[in-house]
């Protein structure tokens, strides 16, 4: 194979000064990436330039089909291609989208005026732009830059996308290597003005044109291609389109697959949520129906003892007569204090009622109903008032007796 001829590589301090200066800039003139992809950007250009010298970042200006224009860095020189023993250099460029690196860049050919790119090509559309299915199967973080200009070169290897517009010259000596051109370009944007390397289609730098006039590079004239190795390439070429297809189609089929588990996966996700909720109700419901086992236990034991306590009295009520007043005993000064502030304040209320039949039945002046009110309603809030201490008393001793009674229930 003959080898290209050699290209000044470009300075790499330079390379990472320029790289590091747009990807850190900020305010309307930064570069539209998101700020955990820069890194990984700039290493995938800094391993590019590695191994692909020929090739050189910068920044321009990309008009989408909509119209809007948006600055992204974009990689611009030269890529190997070998073809029928000679190596050949194919002008490309290629754009980091905004999405770069989570969908593929977009990749041009960039033919000179020499150039012309071949009618019917699998894989450049007249315009240049280029599809092949490395680009097509994209992977994020897996793929790079570096794997996809092997792939270029590869695929273009196998059917060139350019040819030269005019007539080889006879070449004398058949030694010669092919002398590509250098075509200029714009300057670099890290301050360089030194161009990358685009060959020119001169006569001998890429295959003649198969079009028109011009007599195509294959099959040469004083020789006839193998059938052999005809047919073997076609059948290279359709069994990678078989199974590329096949790919394809396994990938969507997996894809589709893997959106019904991510959909079962929420619906389970959100069944479980609701478990554990409906679950922590029910143990906090438990707490509180124990709670109020243990308060009905002790009232009941309670209850026990008084009828207990209690229940010879009730045999001498058929008897004799008991006094309604005498019926029941006190157990202690706080039980008598509220039976009585209770009683007083029931016998308030029905003097109250009655005031109001005999006021609107004209038996009692209004001004005297009005006197005796006041009297009244003024008594009864001192008997409510002095109800409501005994009653707080009460609690409090209440407190003390469960507390006292809690461990034989525990027990």
């Amino acid at each position: 194979m003959v080898p290209t001829p050699s290209i000044p590589p470009p300075n790499p301090q330079q390379i990472q000064q320029f790289l590091s200066s747009v990807l850190s800039q900020r305010g309307p003139s930064s570069l539209p990436y998101t700020e955990d992809t820069k890194w990984l950007i700039r290493q995938h250009l800094l391993s590019l330039i590695s191994h692909c010298p020929s090739l050189e970042p910068k920044t321009a200006t990309f008009t989408h089909n909509d119209g809007r224009s948006v600055n992204l860095l974009q990689v611009d020189g030269t890529i190997p291609m070998a073809y029928q023993g000679v190596t050949y250099n194919i002008p490309i460029i290629i754009w980091l989208m905004e999405s770069y690196p989570r969908y593929p860049p977009v990749v041009y050919v960039n033919p000179t005026r020499d150039m012309v790119i071949k009618r019917h090509h699998p894989h450049v559309t007249p315009s240049g732009l280029v599809s092949i299915p490395y680009l097509q199967n994209w992977i994020y973080p897996s793929s790079n830059l570096v794997d996809l200009v092997v792939n270029l070169s590869s695929v273009f290897s196998r059917d060139p996308p350019l040819y030269s517009q005019r007539r080889p010259s006879p070449n004398p000596n058949p030694n010669l290597s092919p002398n590509p051109s250098i075509n200029s370009s714009m300057n670099s944007s890290y301050g360089q003005s030194h161009p990358p390397p685009r060959v020119a289609a001169a006569a001998s730098g890429y295959p003649p044109s198969p079009y028109g006039r011009v007599q195509p590079p294959y099959p040469p004239p004083s020789q006839t291609e193998d059938a052999a190795e005809v047919y073997k390439r076609n059948a290279v070429n359709k069994l990678v389109e078989v199974v590329h297809g096949d790919i394809s189609g396994m990938r969507k089929a997996r894809e589709v697959e893997m959106e019904g588990l991510f959909s079962a996966q929420a619906v389970l996700r959100r069944r479980e949520e609701e478990i554990n909720k409906g679950l922590k109700e029910m143990q906090d419901e438990k707490e509180g129906l124990e709670q109020q086992l243990q308060v009905v236990l002790m009232n009941t034991d309670v209850l026990d003892s008084w009828v207990r306590d209690n229940e010879g009295k009730t045999k001498n009520l058929g008897e004799s007569n008991v006094d309604v007043d005498e019926a029941f005993h006190c157990v202690d000064v706080l039980s008598k204090q509220m039976l009585d502030c209770t009683a007083a304040d029931l016998a308030i209320e029905d003097v109250v009622y009655s005031l109001d039949k005999a006021v609107q039945e004209g038996a009692v002046p209004f001004d005297q109903y009005l006197r005796n009110v006041r009297l009244l309603s003024r008594e009864q809030f001192f008997h409510k008032a002095t109800a409501a201490k005994v009653r707080a008393a009460q609690m409090q001793a209440q407190i003390a007796s469960m507390a006292a009674r809690a461990p034989h229930y525990v027990t």
